[in-house]
């Protein structure tokens, strides 16, 4: 699944892309989401709850900065992450795109994501809307630090 998103932030740009290059920062900065381990500058081990309906799962794995241009504020996240007991595994690939707007920034996020397990089950759409309030409640925490 593909998921493309937009949001602003009343902050300099780069003060933005510092935090975003921060794993520490702002991985917790996700709803639900924490570091367990720093394992290099820009890798880290992180463990997320998503709920999806009814049931709820946890899911941990490496993250990490793959990719990174300072110059034109664009950078590559991948995170792999396995199901805790279960069977489900997760895959992202976010892209994230930092551009002045007037005082703040804008941020593009464009993220393909792959779920196994019983979180595929619940479809796209679940997925989708779940995601959105994710990424709208991430902006917002930005914003705040």
């Amino acid at each position: 699944m593909q998921f493309d998103n937009e949001f602003s932030v009343a902050k300099p740009i780069d003060e933005v892309w510092a935090t975003m290059l921060d794993l520490e920062r702002v991985v917790p900065a996700v709803p639900d989401a924490k570091v367990l381990d720093r394992t290099s500058d820009k890798s880290v081990t992180a463990e997320i709850k998503i709920r999806l309906g009814s049931m709820s799962m946890n899911y941990s794995g490496p993250a990490e900065i793959v990719e990174q241009d300072d110059a034109a504020h664009r950078a590559v996240l991948k995170a792999r992450a396995k199901e805790a007991g279960g069977q489900g595994n997760a895959e992202a690939s976010v892209e994230i795109q930092l551009s002045e707007a007037g005082g703040g920034t804008a941020a593009k996020l464009r993220s393909d994501v792959i779920v196994t397990g019983k979180a595929a089950q619940m479809g796209e759409g679940i997925i989708a809307a779940v995601t959105e309030a994710m990424i709208k409640q991430f902006a917002e925490n930005l914003g705040k630090m």
